[in-house]
């Protein structure tokens, strides 16, 4: 049986995880000891209004910045983005919607049904799910839609997140399409639909289910996956089972599936007919304080670019070449080219794409920089993909904090 314990003692600790994301009485002993242990760099202040989070070392996890603790919404310290292009399982962000999360799944007992609108229903251990076919890998960014939605002014609803909620993994599974042909999917299926086993903890809120049309799901990249960097998912990021959709956003990636259905229809459950839309124009934004009168659901990804190497408020040296170097990724085009300023995007030069890990990855990228005066420089990067789509000068503002891609901006001094 999986079951988390704490990196931070010996023993484990079931019950004080439990206590953590809202199954039992909220404690916070666990907590404490996690911040204790780690004293006074136990806090971070993002760049933002109210800023200020903890770092906690969930089961599993090194510390990361706590946004909500029930249920758990921990977001990945930036600078883990400058040390390779996959993100290290321990650092890879979480979020959850509903409190009454798994603590433990034994991987003997799990089952996975499918049903529906399909010939031949199924309910499939995990052995049988990875019987079904080869196992393939596929590198793959998992992005929160509201990843950078702290930045955004005037300031929105919701989590107020930096750049950390995403992430880079090799995921390796089975093509979904592999389930769905062993259970026959009938002539007129509309949609496919996905579950877990989080829940609501209490009362009658909506169980976190998500939908994506029965074309995508058969297209080949949409998968299961068992496994991420070539280790069993961590509990926090799906165990045993998690959907990947890649190019799209994580409210798609359903984590700890349980139950799949092929539908005849549009699915109207709440995470899709109310939650997760944004606004259904050209940029998917509108003036700051308006509502949008038609949305449609968020899906794939835009195009971004970071700056990893160099933070904010940094100092360097005049005359001395620095190799800026940083990510760009996007929906699954491609990324073909990333430009650098080192005027404030006055002027643009083209930096070095590095390895290719594949159309849905992190790709690195590098350029040169030599301050040439004394005083502040800012630097900016914009990434351009394979259809021409590149990143905005300004935010592309919407009421739920989404799908911020603006050309991002990292200030130094020289001297």
């Amino acid at each position: 049986m999986t079951e988390l314990s704490s990196p931070l003692t010996s023993a484990p600790t079931r019950r004080a995880f439990l206590s953590y994301t809202g199954c039992l009485a909220v404690t916070s002993a666990w907590a404490s000891t996690a911040l204790s242990a780690f004293g006074a760099q136990a806090r971070v202040t993002l760049p933002f209004d109210n800023g200020e989070r903890d770092l906690v070392a969930y089961p599993q996890k090194r510390p990361l910045i706590v946004l909500t603790s029930r249920p758990p919404q921990l977001e990945t310290p930036f600078t883990v983005f400058n040390d390779g292009l996959l993100t290290p399982n321990d650092a890879f962000f979480v979020r959850y919607h509903w409190s009454a999360i798994p603590a433990s799944i034994d991987p003997a007992t799990y089952q996975l049904r499918v049903g529906g609108s399909v010939h031949t229903p199924l309910d499939l251990s995990l052995d049988a799910v990875r019987r079904l076919g080869d196992p393939v890998e596929i590198v793959a960014v998992n992005q929160c839609s509201g990843n950078s939605r702290g930045h955004f002014v005037p300031r929105v609803n919701g989590g107020q997140l930096s750049n950390g909620a995403m992430g880079n993994a090799r995921w390796t599974g089975i093509p979904l399409k592999r389930v769905l042909e062993k259970a026959g999917v009938k002539s007129g299926a509309v949609q496919v639909t996905f579950n877990g086993l989080d829940h609501p903890p209490v009362g009658d809120g909506p169980d976190f289910v998500k939908a994506l049309e029965i074309d995508h799901v058969m297209d080949g990249d949409v998968m299961l996956a068992w496994q991420m960097n070539g280790s069993d998912l961590p509990l926090l990021n799906g165990y045993p089972l998690r959907l990947i959709v890649p190019g799209y956003y994580g409210t798609y990636w359903v984590k700890h599936v349980s139950e799949i259905n092929v539908v005849d229809r549009v699915f109207d459950g709440f995470w899709m007919s109310t939650a997760y839309r944004i606004p259904d124009n050209a940029c998917a934004c509108l003036e700051p304080g308006t509502a949008p009168t038609k949305t449609r659901p968020i899906s794939r990804f835009n195009v971004r670019s970071f700056i990893t190497s160099i933070t904010d408020g940094s100092r360097v040296t005049i005359g001395k070449p620095l190799t800026v170097r940083g990510i760009a990724f996007d929906g699954g085009y491609g990324i073909t080219n990333v430009g650098f300023s080192a005027d404030g995007g006055a002027t643009w030069q083209p930096a070095k794409l590095g390895s290719d890990l594949g159309r849905y990855s992190f790709r690195e990228w590098t350029a040169s920089f030599a301050p040439r005066h004394a005083g502040p420089y800012e630097l900016k990067v914009r990434a351009t993909n394979r259809i021409g789509q590149t990143q905005p000068a300004t935010d592309m503002w919407n009421p739920m904090g989404y799908m911020r891609n603006v050309i991002e901006t990292t200030r130094v001094v020289a001297e």
